[in-house]
């Protein structure tokens, strides 16, 4: 039966993620506050999560497993939500973890308030390449350019966040729609709508690991992101206006073209290519960017031709005596 009347509710979405679920499912069972209900929804796994759940769900009775055919992650979260008790809502994924004080310290920050607020803190990302990463901690982001600030991207983690359950209901949960950036999206709407308390402490944290992982197919996601964008300023039409153009193109195409030199300094042409692309369709940019861009237009063979070639000589200019 689990518990009659938990306070928060957790809801952890599950796809193929036997191996981690036990590490996942332990940080929640340790946490410092105990009045809480795990939603586990396993997503039509091909391993043997659901076997895994049904046992984990066996040693505690507030760990509560669901199961449907696979429908993505942003589906498992809404049929966790509708089966959700709790007054406060968190998310975690089942191959990520929560500092012990996770549900304490977040909770806090909202327990009291007269309004509804969301709740955000530090994280930690960790393996795959991400080994002595220092972690982070996000600024205040409850400011005059708050709305700028959650328009140009996600600015936490899913399992970095906690918010009441009626706001989530009230304003529309994750769109099962997108296969990336359903919570930007989600964060985005919340977020223009009710204040943000930051917590300054780091208590999540993202494991990168070898499995398929969302967040390494960086194209889709930033096709997700850009509709997102796009579709909340179409929504919000006085949110856009209060912006302003040049505002909006700041935080678009700007930071597009931002990630598209992070890409293209790095070496990942194709991927430079593409983000190129999209600001150059938008009509975005200098004419210095424009320098870089262009070629993007190119067969990849010429284009990877040239960028060899202005390296080069760039290399060649610096060692140039300066007499």
């Amino acid at each position: 039966m689990g518990t009659l009347n938990p306070e928060i509710s957790v809801v952890m979405p599950c796809h193929n993620g036997a191996a981690y679920l036990a590490r996942s499912t332990e940080s929640v069972r340790t946490q410092t506050r105990a009045d809480w209900e795990l939603i586990i929804v396993d997503d039509g796994s091909k391993d043997d999560s659901w076997l895994v759940i049904q046992q984990i769900a066996a040693t505690d009775p507030r760990i509560r497993p669901l199961r449907q055919s696979q429908s993505g992650a942003a589906a498992a979260r809404n049929n966790g939500l509708s089966a959700a008790r709790g007054r406060w809502v968190a998310f975690l994924d089942a191959d990520d973890t929560w500092h012990p004080d996770f549900l304490c310290r977040m909770s806090a920050a909202l327990a009291g308030r007269r309004d509804e607020a969301l709740a955000y803190c530090g994280w930690h990302n960790v393996g795959a390449g991400h080994e002595g990463e220092p972690p982070f901690v996000p600024p205040d982001y409850e400011t005059p350019d708050k709305l700028a600030d959650l328009l140009c991207g996600c600015r936490w983690p899913i399992h970095g966040v906690m918010v009441s359950l009626d706001a989530i209901r009230r304003h529309g949960a994750f769109d099962p729609t997108l296969h990336s950036s359903e919570d930007f999206d989600l964060w985005l709407r919340l977020g223009c709508s009710m204040p943000l308390v930051r917590v300054p402490e780091v208590l999540a944290c993202y494991h990168f690991h070898a499995g398929e992982q969302i967040t390494k197919n960086r194209l889709r996601v930033a096709a997700d992101k850009l509709f997102v964008q796009r579709r909340f300023l179409a929504t919000h039409p006085l949110e856009a206006k209060r912006l302003g153009r040049a505002k909006v193109r700041e935080q678009i195409e700007g930071d597009m073209l931002y990630r598209a030199y992070e890409n293209y300094w790095k070496g990942d042409l194709p991927m430079a290519r593409q983000l190129f692309r999209a600001v150059m369709a938008s009509g975005y940019g200098n004419a210095k960017d424009w320098f870089y861009m262009l070629p993007s237009l190119l067969p990849m063979s010429l284009h990877r031709a040239l960028v060899r070639t202005r390296r080069g000589q760039s290399a060649t200019e610096s060692q140039k005596p300066l007499s």
